[in-house]
Protein backbone atom coordinates (compact mmCIF):
# COMPACT_ATOMS: atom_id res chain seq x y z
CA UNK A 1 0.00 0.00 0.00
CA UNK A 2 1.31 3.43 -0.95
CA UNK A 3 2.07 5.73 2.01
CA UNK A 4 4.27 8.70 2.77
CA UNK A 5 7.12 6.63 4.24
CA UNK A 6 7.27 4.32 1.22
CA UNK A 7 7.27 7.27 -1.16
CA UNK A 8 10.22 8.83 0.65
CA UNK A 9 12.04 5.52 0.58
CA UNK A 10 11.46 5.32 -3.17
CA UNK A 11 13.00 8.77 -3.58
CA UNK A 12 16.08 7.79 -1.58
CA UNK A 13 16.45 4.59 -3.59
CA UNK A 14 16.11 6.51 -6.83
CA UNK A 15 18.78 9.01 -5.78
CA UNK A 16 21.17 6.20 -4.81
CA UNK A 17 20.61 4.37 -8.10
CA UNK A 18 21.17 7.51 -10.15
CA UNK A 19 24.31 8.35 -8.17
CA UNK A 20 25.74 4.94 -9.00
CA UNK A 21 25.32 5.93 -12.63
CA UNK A 22 27.11 9.25 -12.07
CA UNK A 23 23.82 11.17 -12.16
CA UNK A 24 23.62 13.40 -9.11
CA UNK A 25 20.20 14.80 -8.22
CA UNK A 26 19.19 16.46 -4.92
CA UNK A 27 16.73 14.62 -2.72
CA UNK A 28 14.04 17.21 -3.45
CA UNK A 29 14.29 16.53 -7.18
CA UNK A 30 13.89 12.80 -6.59
CA UNK A 31 10.80 13.48 -4.48
CA UNK A 32 9.32 15.40 -7.40
CA UNK A 33 10.08 12.53 -9.80
CA UNK A 34 8.36 10.03 -7.51
CA UNK A 35 5.30 12.28 -7.28
CA UNK A 36 5.06 12.47 -11.06
CA UNK A 37 5.41 8.69 -11.36
CA UNK A 38 2.17 8.38 -9.43
CA UNK A 39 0.41 11.05 -11.48
CA UNK A 40 0.58 13.98 -9.06
CA UNK A 41 1.56 17.52 -10.04
CA UNK A 42 4.34 17.78 -7.45
CA UNK A 43 5.59 16.41 -4.13
CA UNK A 44 3.49 18.78 -2.01
CA UNK A 45 0.30 17.43 -3.55
CA UNK A 46 1.41 13.82 -3.07
CA UNK A 47 2.50 14.29 0.55
CA UNK A 48 -0.78 16.00 1.46
CA UNK A 49 -2.71 13.14 -0.12
CA UNK A 50 -0.72 10.32 1.48
CA UNK A 51 -0.45 11.72 4.99
CA UNK A 52 -4.21 11.52 5.45
CA UNK A 53 -4.97 8.25 7.28
CA UNK A 54 -7.34 5.97 5.44
CA UNK A 55 -10.86 5.86 6.86
CA UNK A 56 -9.96 8.75 9.20
CA UNK A 57 -13.66 9.43 9.70
CA UNK A 58 -14.24 6.04 11.38
CA UNK A 59 -13.43 5.95 15.10
CA UNK A 60 -11.37 3.06 16.42
CA UNK A 61 -12.75 0.71 19.07
CA UNK A 62 -10.87 1.14 22.36
CA UNK A 63 -9.43 -2.04 23.90
CA UNK A 64 -11.36 -3.22 26.96
CA UNK A 65 -9.78 -1.83 30.11
CA UNK A 66 -7.91 0.95 28.28
CA UNK A 67 -8.79 4.62 27.73
CA UNK A 68 -7.60 7.57 25.67
CA UNK A 69 -6.01 10.62 27.24
CA UNK A 70 -4.00 13.66 26.23
CA UNK A 71 -4.20 16.91 24.28
CA UNK A 72 -6.41 15.37 21.58
CA UNK A 73 -9.87 15.40 20.03
CA UNK A 74 -11.79 13.37 17.48
CA UNK A 75 -10.49 15.75 14.80
CA UNK A 76 -6.79 15.36 15.67
CA UNK A 77 -6.17 11.66 16.46
CA UNK A 78 -7.67 8.18 16.37
CA UNK A 79 -6.88 5.74 19.18
CA UNK A 80 -7.93 2.11 19.62
CA UNK A 81 -7.63 -1.40 18.24
CA UNK A 82 -6.21 -1.65 14.72
CA UNK A 83 -8.77 -3.63 12.66
CA UNK A 84 -5.99 -4.69 10.28
CA UNK A 85 -3.58 -5.95 12.98
CA UNK A 86 -5.20 -8.25 15.57
CA UNK A 87 -3.61 -7.87 18.98
CA UNK A 88 -2.26 -4.38 18.27
CA UNK A 89 -3.49 -0.95 19.31
CA UNK A 90 -3.04 2.12 17.09
CA UNK A 91 -2.66 5.83 17.68
CA UNK A 92 -2.60 7.97 14.53
CA UNK A 93 -2.87 11.62 13.64
CA UNK A 94 -5.76 12.61 11.39
CA UNK A 95 -4.61 16.05 10.29
CA UNK A 96 -1.82 16.06 7.70
CA UNK A 97 1.25 18.22 8.23
CA UNK A 98 0.64 21.71 6.91
CA UNK A 99 -3.13 21.15 6.67
CA UNK A 100 -5.61 22.18 9.36
CA UNK A 101 -4.71 22.31 13.04
CA UNK A 102 -1.03 22.11 14.00
CA UNK A 103 -0.48 18.90 15.97
CA UNK A 104 3.19 19.54 16.74
CA UNK A 105 3.81 18.74 20.39
CA UNK A 106 0.31 17.36 21.08
CA UNK A 107 0.35 14.03 22.94
CA UNK A 108 -2.21 11.26 22.32
CA UNK A 109 -2.15 8.55 25.00
CA UNK A 110 -3.67 5.08 25.28
CA UNK A 111 -3.39 3.92 28.89
CA UNK A 112 -4.52 1.88 31.89
CA UNK A 113 -4.73 2.87 35.57
CA UNK A 114 -4.89 0.24 38.33
CA UNK A 115 -4.54 -0.07 42.10
CA UNK A 116 -1.05 -0.79 43.39
CA UNK A 117 -2.14 -3.10 46.25
CA UNK A 118 -1.10 -6.37 44.57
CA UNK A 119 2.37 -5.04 43.69
CA UNK A 120 3.53 -3.27 46.86
CA UNK A 121 7.22 -3.76 47.59
CA UNK A 122 7.92 -5.26 44.17
CA UNK A 123 10.13 -4.15 41.31
CA UNK A 124 8.02 -4.26 38.15
CA UNK A 125 9.08 -4.43 34.53
CA UNK A 126 6.75 -3.24 31.80
CA UNK A 127 7.58 -4.55 28.33
CA UNK A 128 5.86 -4.08 24.99
CA UNK A 129 6.61 -3.78 21.29
CA UNK A 130 6.19 -0.50 19.39
CA UNK A 131 5.98 0.12 15.65
CA UNK A 132 5.89 3.54 13.96
CA UNK A 133 5.15 5.10 10.59
CA UNK A 134 6.29 8.66 9.83
CA UNK A 135 5.96 9.44 13.56
CA UNK A 136 7.35 12.49 15.32
CA UNK A 137 7.81 10.38 18.46
CA UNK A 138 6.26 7.29 20.07
CA UNK A 139 7.11 5.73 23.42
CA UNK A 140 6.04 3.53 26.33
CA UNK A 141 5.52 4.97 29.81
CA UNK A 142 4.73 3.85 33.37
CA UNK A 143 4.10 5.73 36.59
CA UNK A 144 3.72 4.81 40.29
CA UNK A 145 1.66 7.19 42.46
CA UNK A 146 1.10 7.46 46.18
CA UNK A 147 -2.23 7.75 48.01
CA UNK A 148 -1.70 11.42 48.85
CA UNK A 149 -1.34 12.66 45.28
CA UNK A 150 2.45 12.35 45.18
CA UNK A 151 4.35 10.80 42.32
CA UNK A 152 6.73 8.06 43.48
CA UNK A 153 8.31 6.74 40.25
CA UNK A 154 7.99 7.49 36.56
CA UNK A 155 9.63 6.75 33.21
CA UNK A 156 8.58 7.58 29.65
CA UNK A 157 11.99 6.81 28.10
CA UNK A 158 12.27 10.39 26.83
CA UNK A 159 15.63 11.09 28.50
CA UNK A 160 17.36 7.94 27.27
CA UNK A 161 20.30 7.98 24.89
CA UNK A 162 19.70 4.32 23.98
CA UNK A 163 16.60 2.13 23.82
CA UNK A 164 14.34 5.16 23.99
CA UNK A 165 11.39 6.49 21.97
CA UNK A 166 10.95 5.69 18.27
CA UNK A 167 10.93 8.31 15.52
CA UNK A 168 10.09 8.19 11.84
CA UNK A 169 9.30 4.72 10.52
CA UNK A 170 10.40 1.62 12.43
CA UNK A 171 9.37 -2.02 12.55
CA UNK A 172 8.30 -3.76 15.77
CA UNK A 173 10.78 -2.84 18.50
CA UNK A 174 10.79 -4.13 22.07
CA UNK A 175 11.10 -1.61 24.89
CA UNK A 176 11.11 -2.00 28.69
CA UNK A 177 10.59 0.15 31.78
CA UNK A 178 11.49 -0.93 35.34
CA UNK A 179 10.09 0.84 38.43
CA UNK A 180 9.92 0.11 42.16
CA UNK A 181 6.46 0.03 43.74
CA UNK A 182 6.97 1.52 47.20
CA UNK A 183 4.98 0.38 50.23
CA UNK A 184 3.07 3.67 50.22
CA UNK A 185 2.05 3.38 46.54
CA UNK A 186 -1.62 3.71 45.71
CA UNK A 187 -1.87 3.35 41.93
CA UNK A 188 -0.03 2.28 38.78
CA UNK A 189 -0.45 3.80 35.32
CA UNK A 190 1.00 2.59 32.03
CA UNK A 191 0.54 2.75 28.27
CA UNK A 192 2.03 4.29 25.15
CA UNK A 193 1.69 7.62 23.38
CA UNK A 194 2.26 9.40 20.10
CA UNK A 195 3.62 12.93 20.15
CA UNK A 196 2.69 15.07 17.15
CA UNK A 197 2.11 13.51 13.75
CA UNK A 198 2.25 9.99 12.35
CA UNK A 199 1.19 6.53 13.43
CA UNK A 200 2.23 4.37 16.37
CA UNK A 201 1.26 0.79 17.19
CA UNK A 202 1.85 -1.19 20.39
CA UNK A 203 1.32 -4.85 21.23
CA UNK A 204 2.33 -7.64 23.64
CA UNK A 205 2.22 -5.61 26.86
CA UNK A 206 3.49 -7.49 29.88
CA UNK A 207 3.98 -6.52 33.52
CA UNK A 208 6.10 -8.79 35.71
CA UNK A 209 8.04 -8.71 38.97
CA UNK A 210 11.83 -8.76 38.61
CA UNK A 211 14.72 -9.11 41.02
CA UNK A 212 16.89 -6.42 42.56
CA UNK A 213 19.62 -7.19 40.02
CA UNK A 214 17.49 -5.52 37.32
CA UNK A 215 18.14 -1.75 37.49
CA UNK A 216 15.25 0.69 37.67
CA UNK A 217 14.76 3.27 34.91
CA UNK A 218 12.87 5.82 36.99
CA UNK A 219 12.94 9.60 36.51
CA UNK A 220 11.35 12.21 38.84
CA UNK A 221 7.61 12.81 38.49
CA UNK A 222 4.90 14.39 40.63
CA UNK A 223 1.46 13.80 39.10
CA UNK A 224 -1.00 11.33 40.68
CA UNK A 225 -4.66 10.29 40.69
CA UNK A 226 -7.27 8.89 43.10
CA UNK A 227 -6.22 5.25 43.69
CA UNK A 228 -9.44 4.26 45.45
CA UNK A 229 -11.41 4.27 42.19
CA UNK A 230 -9.04 2.08 40.19
CA UNK A 231 -9.27 -1.66 39.32
CA UNK A 232 -7.15 -4.10 41.31
CA UNK A 233 -4.95 -5.36 38.45
CA UNK A 234 -4.00 -4.94 34.78
CA UNK A 235 -6.24 -6.40 32.09
CA UNK A 236 -6.36 -7.07 28.35
CA UNK A 237 -2.63 -6.49 27.86
CA UNK A 238 -2.75 -8.32 24.51
CA UNK A 239 -5.66 -6.17 23.24
CA UNK A 240 -7.85 -9.23 22.64
CA UNK A 241 -11.02 -7.82 24.17
CA UNK A 242 -13.09 -4.97 22.80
Amino acid sequence: MLDISNAKTMARTLRTSLSQRSIDLPHSACLELVARQFGFADWNVLSARLEKPEASGRPLVPPKGWFAFGSISDTTHRLGLDPDRPGAALIESITARGHGADLTGLIAVLMQSIKADAFLGQRLRLTAEIRTQDADLATLWMRVDGHERRGLAFDNMMDRKDHGPLNGTAEWTRRAIVLDVAAEAGSLHHGFFLKGYGRAWARSFRIEAVGAEVPVTTIPHRETCDAARLPAGPANLDFCER
